[in-house]
């Protein structure tokens, strides 16, 4: 009997208030802070995705951070496992827009529909991703406000997002 192929079989990650606390008040690189915070939930989340043999990749515009030291900050937020590669503006030269996410699915060899993206930011994270034909998540904590389309939906909680993940199987 043949496996059924996953659904989204590579999921991207925004970093900064998706998976990992940030703080635009520090302009020091995360894993030199004296505390780091994982989003609650995020650790559950990242654990059911891997277990699912989900590729996780972390697609963040943070430009203070070089990829070493995005692997130091999950490190210590307990989150490295998780990750398989990451693409940040020191390692690829773009911003987070069109060009940046081509040059992920390119370097990873994948179709647009074969990729999900999680993030906070509206615009970074959902609208260019769908541009492009990904299907993307909004993380919305902390409000109640619902974008959903063709293309995306809203979560406000990890929680949420691991059972969107639970109702793909």
């Amino acid at each position: 009997m043949s496996k059924t192929p996953l659904r989204y079989p590579t999921v991207l990650f925004d970093w900064g208030n998706t998976v990992m606390r940030d703080d635009p008040g520090i302009t020091t690189p995360m894993v030199e802070w004296e505390t780091v915070e994982v989003i609650e939930g995020i650790a559950e989340a990242l654990a059911y995705l891997h277990a699912s043999g989900r590729r996780i990749v972390l697609a963040t515009s943070a430009s203070i951070s070089d990829e070493d030291q995005i692997w130091g900050a999950l490190r210590r937020g307990g989150l490295e496992p998780y990750f398989s590669r990451i693409y940040c503006f020191k390692n690829t030269g773009l911003p987070k827009g069109e060009a940046f996410y081509r040059h992920i699915l390119n370097d990873l060899n994948l179709p647009a529909s074969d990729v999900l993206m999680v993030g906070d930011g509206f615009e970074k994270d959902v609208q260019i991703p769908n541009s492009l034909g990904m299907f993307a998540i909004w993380f919305s904590p902390g409000s109640d406000e619902m974008r959903d389309g063709d293309l995306h939906v809203t979560v406000h909680s990890m929680g949420e997002l691991h059972l969107f993940f639970k109702s793909l199987a």
